[in-house]
């Protein structure tokens, strides 16, 4: 039997003899990864659990429609002048006031070039930011900027607190965070469990739940093992070989949000022979068999696609993904003066869905063609560090999307435009695109330059888009839980019966 189908008839055992635990007030929400820190402006991983721990200017609900969050409302001046009118009265957890000199203070720390931070790509369109009263401001862009409110929305806006950051220093901050959202930082142990509790001076009103652990869990049997066990009442990425065999599990609850995850894609560093050759690159892509990871390694959840933005995006452009064509992959090579193939290092996390065998599956596929992938599947933990400071492979796997703005540009500008903390792109026409992208106001103009970048992407493959991941969660029962198209997990809402 293979190993996967041992991982399935243990599980289904244990699934007929145990009944889920009776739950305590406090909500244990299981992850496959660590976090690595929780400085919100400075994020080389999902902004899930810092959501809950600080706020933005502006809110999205539900619907994914924007609403007031510490900004009570905003208006646009001029073509490259926003103002925010703050929410009076509302402090940092150590009482300092969140007022117009903390949001300065929090996105001048993240365009300031020294800081390098990895996250400047989406707000780096914001040229400075004017404290006009206590509790308002005004942010000035290079150009006009209709995205503006959007960005102010999640990472990496959130307001932070001036005093305590330039006490204690960036790395201090990053271990021990303090911020005005619904949840404070009580324990913070690496590898172990992050513990919040509930902000009692929530400017909402206090959360519901009183306590809450996030425990990482990287062995996904033994995540889905902890579920019915009644050791934690959420976990967040259920493996998708053990979905139907939790189905109909009482007391278990599956969510799926279709499409709601990230886009997987391979980055390739196109600075570097022979991945500087778009023939190359095209080869690469052409030489995977995307149907088959996705219905086969990710049993069905996952939609293979030819363009890093999602279906919700603004801007999106139906791009079928590649079919598999060895042929033409070798006739590219050979055409590039690689009839032999050649020979590079590749990199794969095990966070997402299947990931590390995808990855194995892609060693295979370009094998195929001649092309020898060094597989090397690090700790996450450390290839976060390594993709974030460009010591990454030649070709590595990661996701990307655009959660925090569902809006292609988010999904494009920071991975294709040159000189970007995760971009490994270099290509005078994209970054004209993109650039035009950023400044183009008229909607439907704006739209069509989103989906110019996306075609020039599809015909010269400076990366390689391969599938769009579906969420997938699983809760007991006693958890009111929905899964939302922005991918956050948001206490505040989330009540235990």
């Amino acid at each position: 039997m293979k190993a996967s189908g041992r991982k399935l008839a243990t599980l289904a055992v244990l699934i007929s003899l145990v009944t889920p635990f009776s739950y305590a007030s406090e909500l244990v929400i299981a992850q496959p990864a660590s976090a690595t820190a929780m400085d919100p402006g400075f994020l080389k991983e999902a902004a899930t659990l810092v959501d809950n721990i600080f706020d933005t200017l502006v809110l999205r609900d539900k619907n994914m429609q924007l609403q007031p969050g510490l900004a009570t409302s905003w208006k646009a001046l001029d073509d490259t002048t926003w103002q925010f009118d703050l929410r009076p009265g509302v402090t940092f957890t150590n009482g300092e006031p969140v007022n117009a000199a903390a949001v300065k203070f929090s996105i001048d720390r993240i365009l300031d070039p020294a800081n390098h931070a990895p996250t400047i790509s989406y707000i780096r369109t914001i040229k400075s930011v004017e404290v006009t009263g206590d509790d308002q401001v005004r942010i000035h862009t290079d150009g006009p900027d209709p995205l503006l409110p959007t960005r102010m929305s999640r990472y990496p806006t959130y307001i932070v607190p001036p005093a305590y950051v330039s006490k204690v220093g960036a790395a201090e901050f990053a271990r021990k965070p303090i911020g005005s959202g619904a949840y404070t930082l009580k324990e913070f142990i690496p590898d172990e469990r992050v513990v919040m509790q509930a902000n009692p001076h929530y400017w909402r009103g206090k959360p519901t739940i009183e306590q809450v652990t996030w425990r990482p869990i990287p062995e996904a049997t033994a995540r889905i093992t902890s579920l019915l066990t009644g050791e934690v009442q959420l976990v967040d990425s259920v493996p998708a070989d053990l979905v139907t065999t939790l189905k109909n599990k009482p007391g278990i609850h599956l969510e799926q949000v279709k499409g709601g995850g990230l886009t997987i894609y391979l980055g390739l560093k196109n600075g570097e022979k022979p991945l500087s050759d778009a023939r190359v690159r095209q080869a690469l892509s052409l030489a995977l068999n995307r149907q088959a990871y996705t219905r086969q390694l990710l049993h069905g959840f996952g939609t293979p696609t030819g363009t890093m933005a999602g279906a919700k995006d603004f801007g999106y452009l139906n791009i079928p993904a590649p079919e598999q064509d060895v042929a033409k992959a070798k006739a590219l090579l050979k055409e590039a003066g690689y009839p032999d193939g050649f020979t590079l290092k590749f990199q794969a996390p095990r966070r997402y869905i299947a990931s590390a065998e995808v990855a194995q599956a892609i060693v295979q596929d370009l094998a195929a063609i001649g092309v020898k992938a060094q597989l090397e599947v690090p700790e996450w933990s450390v290839y976060t560090q390594q993709v974030a400071s460009g010591k990454q492979a030649e070709m590595y796997m990661l996701a990307w999307g655009s959660t925090q703005t569902l809006d292609a540009d988010a999904a494009l500008y920071p991975i294709l435009h040159s000189g970007e903390p995760y971009s490994t792109v270099s290509n005078p026409e994209l970054d004209k695109l993109l650039n035009a992208s950023r400044s183009t106001v008229d909607a439907k103009k704006r739209e069509i330059i989103l989906q110019d970048i996306q075609k020039v992407v599809a015909k010269e493959q400076p990366l390689i888009p391969l599938y769009r991941e579906d969420s997938l969660y699983a809760n007991s029962d006693n958890l009111t839980f929905t899964g939302r198209a922005d991918a956050r997990i948001p206490l505040y809402d989330l009540r235990l019966k």
